[in-house]
């Protein structure tokens, strides 16, 4: 109850508060000159002997200085851009136009869709040709080397990935790419079969002159090989009839 008793007072005290307050109008002739002055350029600055004293280049000027003045001369100067400004709206709404088509053409990157399999291809063949560096007799520096080359062509497939470019020159890039993708891995292939080839001859080599020459051995293994083709020719001059030979060693040398 109490608390709707001060609800109902503030109200009727802002209600009296409300109706108390009136507007007031005085007229000051000197500043509405001012104004008038300022503004049109019509009637006169006062009081006339406080501006002479303290404003008197003003005072002067006020009149021809007016904003109605500038006003008219910025409006006529506008005019005549009017033109100009239609034309450079036209050329603005045409180019907008272009823009939104370039923006959708950017949009999708189509040239990827195109050629992204083929690039990966050569990149992930790269890859593995790299990782044969070492097993090819390589060394880690020559993989080092050719690491770079890996993240520097994918850094560019990123790159051409995020450039605001139409898909045509996307296409070229990725082309470009994939051509220079091949280049590498064909002199990369020749350097692994270069070492390659140098590995196994450096093997064949070295198991050759590890192997040890015993000529004592090979001397006896001619001198059986030469009893055993004697005795052999001996056999099939006896065993043949002929007049009982003296036994010595004969060999014919034609029919």
């Amino acid at each position: 109850m109490n608390r709707r008793l001060l609800l109902m007072a503030v109200a009727v005290i802002a209600t009296a508060a409300a109706r108390a307050q009136s507007v007031t109008y005085n007229h000051d002739s000197s500043k509405q000159n001012q104004v008038t002055v300022m503004e049109t350029g019509t009637g006169a600055l006062s009081p006339d002997l406080y501006y002479s004293v303290l404003h008197n280049k003003y005072k002067k000027s006020a009149a021809s200085k007016n904003k109605l003045s500038f006003r008219t001369l910025a409006g006529i100067n506008l005019y005549s851009q009017v033109d100009e400004a239609e034309a450079i709206d036209s050329a603005l709404v045409s180019r907008a136009k272009i823009e939104a088509l370039n923006v959708a053409d950017r949009q999708i990157d189509l040239a990827w869709l195109a050629e992204g399999d083929k690039v990966n291809g050569q990149m992930e063949r790269l890859k593995r040709n790299i990782d044969r560096i070492l097993l090819a007799g390589g060394t880690s520096d020559d993989k080092e080397r050719w690491t770079e080359y890996y993240r520097m062509y994918q850094c560019a497939i990123d790159a051409t990935k995020d450039a605001y470019m139409p898909n045509a020159q996307r296409k070229k890039e990725y082309l470009r790419i994939y051509e220079d993708v091949v280049r590498q891995n064909e002199i990369l292939v020749g350097y692994l079969a270069k070492q390659q080839n140098a590995t196994v001859t450096s093997m064949l080599l070295n198991a050759t002159d590890e192997r040890s020459l015993n000529k004592g051995s090979i001397v006896r293994d001619a001198v059986n090989r030469w009893n055993e083709s004697r005795f052999a020719v001996r056999g099939s001059q006896t065993g043949g009839g002929d007049n009982g030979g003296t036994g010595d060693e004969t060999v014919n040398k034609g029919n």
